[in-house]
């Protein structure tokens, strides 16, 4: 047994399953942190800018609220918040369409195109301080970790797998 098992085991951790979930809640607390110096300034949040994001793969078709929903990186409790926010600040615009009025579907104004656009480079460099001091090795078998260690977890039919 090795001592980190050992340490493990000693008491700081019930489990080594539970050491490791604690460190990933402890790296994407630091790393949104980091996160946090782009998106504040720019006076968006993270769940906002993936969905401009979304909306810009599909642009200019609009998108259905579920589809947003179900293709957001961390579920969102509350889209239609989260919506309105965007909509407020003439980043995204919701139709109804005649033929489906329970259908929303939501697009990207091109406020919300310039806004991914000005923001695109602030969060290259941010990814670079979060995780440019791993090298390319070590980043795909983390990438190849992390999936395998959701895989279970994951809906049928998500973009992630």
């Amino acid at each position: 047994m090795s001592s980190h098992s050992k340490k493990s085991q000693a008491g700081r951790f019930d489990s080594l399953e539970q050491e490791v979930y604690l460190n990933l809640w402890r790296t994407y607390d630091r790393l949104r942190s980091i996160e946090e110096e782009v998106f504040g300034p720019m006076g968006i949040t993270s769940q906002q800018y993936n969905v401009l994001r979304l909306l810009a793969v599909h642009h200019p078709e609009p998108v259905p609220t579920l589809t947003i929903a179900n293709r957001m990186i961390s579920r969102a409790p509350d889209i239609t918040r989260m919506l309105d926010k965007l909509e407020a600040s003439s980043l995204i615009q919701r139709v109804r369409p005649s033929e489906n009025r329970r259908m929303v579907l939501i697009s990207i104004t091109a406020g919300g195109l310039s806004l991914l656009g000005e923001i695109a480079e602030p969060l290259r460099q941010c990814h670079s301080k979060q995780l440019g001091h791993l090298n390319k090795k070590d980043l795909a078998l983390l990438v190849g970790l992390l999936r395998d260690a959701r895989k279970p977890h994951e809906q049928e039919k998500n973009t992630w797998s």
